[in-house]
């Protein structure tokens, strides 16, 4: 296990919709205010997506984007982690934009497609608060979450271009393999950071043996590296936990689950950050500052940032 441990916060992501927590944050104010929150509570990094503040739809405005990472960094040193996974039907260059534009030192890199399914979750709810939620949600039992060996090998050189560390989202084994191509064919550089998405219909499941058998084959495929694990759903601090004794990195947060415990939304992503941190504790692993996190994470530092 670590002695310190990267804990990040994605604060309000594209899957969760208003109807279902009062909590989700939406305006860039909300969102800001939840990254500090979370930073407070233990957070060195916190995985940022953009918001319609009139509706909550998720959006690939870049103004909107800079708002919020700029508004973060002025009241907090932490890693600003951009999405480039964006929101549900943008295209490739919407998702890339905000790393061209704000050039932080960390940002999501999708390492293959996926049948990324939310439409089962329609049936929990009878009334909406917005009529875009349930045929945002519906139109995923049709959609394929593209990322083609093409779009990935454009990826890289963009943030190569822009001195962003990819942070390789792996929702099943394949997109090991995948990394592993990247990293022969010369687009991108070891040691890699792969944060394990698992819970999400279409990728892998939650399970201690399937995370056991992503770090192995891991190993097996890429040798050295950084790793994370986050799990959509009621999983999460369980395999979170496990994370920790693997000697991973965790992320929790309100994109990922909507609960504190059985029965109990989360107010705020700060307390998914300190129930991580009290689990941590009992472990004797402390939280990792920013400063510490980007010394292992290998980033090229918050004085280098477009915002």
């Amino acid at each position: 296990m670590k002695e310190k441990v990267v804990i990040t916060a994605a604060i309000t992501g594209s899957i969760h919709t208003p109807t279902m927590s009062e909590y989700l944050p939406i305006t860039p104010g909300q969102i800001v205010d939840e990254a500090v929150r979370a930073y407070e509570a233990g957070a060195a990094v916190c995985h940022i997506h953009a918001r319609d503040p009139r509706t909550g739809r998720p959006v690939a405005d870049v103004s909107v984007m800079q708002e919020i990472v700029t508004a973060i960094k002025s009241r907090c040193d932490m890693v600003v982690c951009i999405t480039t996974g964006g929101g549900l039907g943008m295209t490739t260059e919407q998702r890339v934009a905000p790393v061209v534009l704000c050039r932080p030192e960390l940002a999501s890199f999708n390492a293959g497609s996926i049948n990324f399914a939310l439409f089962p979750v329609i049936s929990k709810y009878k009334e909406w608060k917005f009529d875009w939620e349930k045929q945002y949600l519906g139109f995923t039992e049709d959609f394929i979450f593209a990322n083609t060996f093409k779009s990935m090998r454009d990826y890289c050189a963009i943030f190569a271009e822009n001195d962003t560390k990819p942070e390789f989202e792996v929702y099943d084994s394949g997109m090991v393999n995948n990394v592993a191509y990247l990293i022969q064919a010369g687009h991108v550089r070891k040691p890699v950071y792969l944060q394990f998405v698992m819970g999400v219909l279409g990728g892998i499941t939650p399970s201690c043996e399937n995370l056991m058998f992503l770090v192995d084959y891991s190993k097996k495929q890429i040798g050295e590296f950084e790793f994370s694990v986050c799990v959509a759903g009621r999983a999460q601090f369980p395999i979170c936990t496990q994370a920790l004794l693997l000697g991973g990195n965790v992320r929790v947060g309100l994109e990922d689950n909507l609960y504190l415990e059985k029965g109990r939304q989360a107010k705020s992503n700060g307390e998914q950050v300190a129930k991580m941190v009290r689990i941590a504790g009992e472990l004797g692993i402390s939280p990792a500052t920013p400063e510490e996190a980007r010394q292992i994470l290998g980033l090229k530092g918050i004085d280098k940032v477009n915002f």
